[in-house]
């Protein structure tokens, strides 16, 4: 069994959790995730099965899709509605449209993040997590995610209350933590503010309306219809330049073996080398050696 599953991860689950269920529902070992969603979150969860589990990364680092709403008027320790309260600000507020749209402005294209205390990041080989449990505040490295776009989703021209709170759609890549950007829209407004709730909507080329629950799963798995939602490999390589590997360069390409550059890597950094149109392995430039190309993967049908 290879390929790519789209998982919908229900809330209350860790990703761990569904990894675990589902090497019991599909009856195979080589089973991973493609990036950590918080138990409270639900979402695009891609599962790669068997030879896939090799372009798990691929995965991890193409942008993803959020529903957030957006709590403004308490921040809390893990910047998230789970988290205790650290301060709070009851007083009334009255936000227009505008504003929080210009706000939202402000913080699309590439911006500072500092990733909050609950969270898997290391420093000093442990997770900050493991810190933040034992009471333990360490300084955290601040670093650039990209925001390709931020939407705000409620209709209201104007936004009042104690608290006030509103949707938004952002499309992310790699490393952005939702919670902080709630805690950062909170700032700019300049009140607390931490995330009430979250749904992945996508992560790469998955999307909502291509996955499916673990219960689901194991219907067709008892139906022996599982292949019927495995993506192939190719998905999660689309934007990689193919190129037809010459018959006498097979079994070189086979033993994973060094050789002369692709001129497509002057302009990309990887490229997919195929034989009758199927994915053999993912190569780039030598580090080393100039004018050469290295495996970066192998996928070879029969591994």
């Amino acid at each position: 069994m290879n390929g790519i599953l789209p998982l919908w991860k229900e809330k209350g689950m860790t990703s761990h959790d569904c990894v675990f269920k589902l090497r019991k529902i599909l009856r195979t070992k080589k089973v991973g995730h493609t990036g950590t969603l918080d138990p409270e979150v639900e979402g695009v969860l891609p599962i790669c099965i068997g030879r896939a589990t090799k372009v798990a990364s691929f995965v991890t680092d193409a942008g993803k899709e959020y529903i957030a709403k957006v709590s403004i008027g308490k921040s809390t320790e893990t910047e998230d509605a789970q988290g205790d309260t650290v301060t709070s600000d009851q007083s009334y507020k009255e936000f227009t449209r505008a504003q929080i749209v210009n706000v939202l402005h402000k913080l699309t294209g590439e911006i500072t993040q500092i990733p909050p205390m609950y969270s898997a990041v290391k420093v000093n080989g442990k997770r900050l997590y493991e810190y933040a449990r034992k009471g333990i505040d360490v300084e955290r490295p601040a670093r650039k995610v990209m925001i390709y776009e931020i939407e705000l989703l409620d209709d209201n021209q104007v936004f009042t209350g104690e608290e006030v709170t509103f949707s938004i759609r952002v499309r992310c890549g790699k490393g952005t933590y939702i919670r902080t950007l709630a805690v950062q829209i909170g700032e700019i407004l300049g009140f607390p503010a931490h995330m009430e709730s979250l749904v992945r909507t996508s992560s790469g080329n998955f999307h909502q309306s291509h996955c499916k629950t673990l219960a689901e799963v194991a219907q067709l798995m008892d139906k022996g219809e599982i292949d019927s939602i495995l993506r192939p490999i190719d998905d999660v390589l689309t934007g990689f330049p193919k190129v037809e590997i010459q018959p006498d360069l097979l079994e070189n390409i086979q033993n994973g073996q060094v050789l002369p550059a692709d001129p497509l890597l002057m302009k990309h950094p990887s490229i997919v080398i195929t034989h009758n149109g199927q994915v053999m392995a993912i190569y780039q430039n030598h580090p080393t050696k100039s004018g050469l190309m290295k495996p970066e993967k192998m996928l070879l049908p029969n591994e």
